[in-house]
């Protein structure tokens, strides 16, 4: 019902920086929640930053002030600004969307709607 794209993903050097991208379907784009979660090598997906339709922002604390997620609901798109990268911040990223209270941004089980992943590799 909701396709969600990421794009963007890439190498990089630590503390370069990389934009991800994530279009979305049009329908109801602009009232949905929208994520992104991420999955390093040999551990299990991790929330990474959230934005609800309302307007609540939340960032898990390890990107505090390195990455920023934004988004354009003229052009059905979800962002993240990844500055000062870290070697750990390498892993698959995800973008997810859904009608969630702000509550739930953080908690990737509530999010029906998921992208198929985009590879960024930050190296030393």
């Amino acid at each position: 019902q909701v396709q969600l794209v990421e794009s963007g993903g890439g190498s990089v050097q630590a503390g370069g920086s990389l934009r991800l991208s994530c279009a979305a379907s049009r329908r109801t784009f602009s009232s949905y929640s929208m994520g992104w979660f991420r999955q390093p090598p040999g551990k299990e997906r991790e929330f990474v930053a959230g934005i609800w339709s309302g307007g609540p922002i939340y960032y898990a604390d390890s990107v505090k002030g390195r990455f920023t997620i934004s988004r354009d609901n003229a052009k059905n798109t979800l962002y993240l600004q990844m500055n000062a990268m870290k070697p750990e911040d390498t892993a698959i990223y995800y973008c997810a969307a859904g009608a969630l209270w702000a509550a739930q941004l953080m908690n990737g089980s509530m999010y029906p709607y998921w992208g198929q992943g985009t590879q960024v590799t930050v190296s030393s």
